[in-house]
């Protein structure tokens, strides 16, 4: 199994990578709130813990499914399950950019939008590793066809968990402490489509810019990876 886990080091120098931008986002975090001796944008580090859970589940899951025995099934599919449910807040930091607007501390604002930026980014790669994970095992089981397809269903259905925790103000473990209120609205946007514009427009636009960044860093991934080819 080891040696396995050996072929993917790049995938785990990613893990290593993103463990060091967050201890800077976090540093960030609180050099600001010395320095303004207040706790705003102590969200920020609660919302980046959140966008951990994603990418914890589907290691665990990508690593049960190296194994390829019958008994890492279940594992696999809890996991994929909990990791369906917390991928959103992965790349929700993103819609934090909002509170420049309504945070005035006398601190600089290059400042805020820098630690803005490490935050968005670092839960942004949080979500795209997770989903590369999943896809991953996807493509095993099931073939590459069927894996973009999850892509596609997975960034679609994140993108409106999203909004739902921005505007609705649900949040994931919502889904287990109130399901039936988030199924009243969920009933209720369904029902009235027209009424939610703002719901239509957010998700697809929020989920084409998703796509975007994610094809984008699997192409040049894929270009890295033949000119390694053509230099050996």
């Amino acid at each position: 199994m080891f040696p396995k886990l050996f072929e993917h080091k790049y995938k785990f120098a990613i893990f290593i990578l993103l463990g060091f931008a967050s201890i800077i986002s976090i540093g960030l975090a609180f050099v600001r709130m010395q320095y303004s001796d207040t706790l705003h944008y102590k969200n920020l580090v609660w919302n980046l813990i959140l966008a951990w859970i994603p990418l914890l589940f589907a290691t665990t899951a990508y690593i049960s499914a190296i194994s390829r025995k019958p008994i890492f099934y279940m594992i696999i599919l809890g996991c994929s399950l909990v990791w369906l449910l917390f991928f959103p807040n992965a790349p929700y930091i993103l819609t934090d950019f909002q509170h420049l607007s309504l945070v005035n501390d006398n601190v600089p604002v290059w400042f805020d939008v820098i630690l803005l930026v490490w935050f968005a980014w670092t839960g942004l790669l949080l979500g795209m590793v997770s989903l590369y994970l999943m896809q991953k095992i996807i493509d095993r089981t099931f073939g590459s066809v069927i894996g973009w397809l999850f892509v596609f269903v997975s960034v679609s259905l994140g993108s409106f968990g999203i909004y739902l925790g921005r505007f609705e103000r649900w949040n994931s473990w919502d889904v287990f402490q109130d399901p039936l209120s988030i199924l009243k609205d969920l009933l209720h946007t369904f029902q009235h489509p027209r009424s939610n514009i703002r719901l239509l427009g957010f998700t697809l636009l929020f989920a084409l810019f998703f796509l975007f960044i994610y094809l984008t860093l699997i192409i040049f991934g894929k270009l890295a990876h033949e000119q390694r080819r053509e230099l050996n």
